[in-house]
C-alpha cells in the first residue's frame, strides 16, 4: 500500500528578519507540519491545507524542497510505503495557533536557532528538508548568509 503526505517549511520576514516555523509533534519531537493527501487534492493543496490545519498559518508555495520516502507497518493495513512531499512556503496570513489534537506546539525561530533545534531534537530525515529550505532562502546550512 502507498500513502502520500505533504507539508512544508514555513517562513516569514518580520522587520526584515527571517523566521522559520517549527512544530513540536505529539511525541515531543521537533518537526514540520505535514499530513495525508485527501481524495481530489494535489500534493501542493495538501501541503497548504495541512499547514493551516496544524499551525493556523496560511501560506503560498515558493518552491518544492524534496521528498522523504520510508516504509512503516500499519497495525491493520500491514506494510505502507510512505512518500512525503515538502515545499518552501511563505506565510501570507492567518494566526499562529497549534492544532492541539495533532501537535503540542508551534513557534517561529531565527534560522540558526531552527537548525540547532532540528539537529538537537528533530527527526534526522528532516535535516535535508530544513537544510534545503534554508539554502533556497539563500542561507548556508548553519542558517547564516
Amino acid at each position: 500500500m502507498k500513502e502520500i503526505s505533504a507539508g512544508g517549511v514555513v517562513f516569514r520576514r518580520v522587520n526584515g528578519e527571517l523566521q522559520v516555523q517549527l512544530i513540536q509533534d505529539r511525541y515531543g519531537k521537533i518537526s514540520l507540519p505535514k499530513g495525508k493527501m485527501e481524495p481530489g487534492e494535489t500534493v501542493e493543496q495538501t501541503a497548504l491545507r495541512e499547514i493551516v490545519e496544524e499551525t493556523g498559518i496560511q501560506g503560498a508555495i515558493v518552491a518544492p524542497i524534496d521528498q522523504i520516502k520510508y516504509r512503516y507497518n500499519h497495525e491493520s493495513k500491514g506494510p505502507v510505503d510512505k512518500e512525503v512531499h515538502y515545499y518552501l512556503v511563505e506565510a501570507v496570513g492567518g494566526k499562529l495557533q497549534a492544532q492541539v489534537e495533532e501537535i503540542r506546539g508551534v513557534e517561529w525561530f531565527e534560522p540558526g536557532e531552527a537548525w540547532r533545534r532540528q539537529k538537537q531534537s528533530g527527526y534526522s530525515n528532516n535535516d535535508r528538508i530544513l537544510g534545503g529550505a534554508l539554502r533556497l532562502l539563500g542561507l548556508d546550512i548553519a542558517g547564516e548568509p
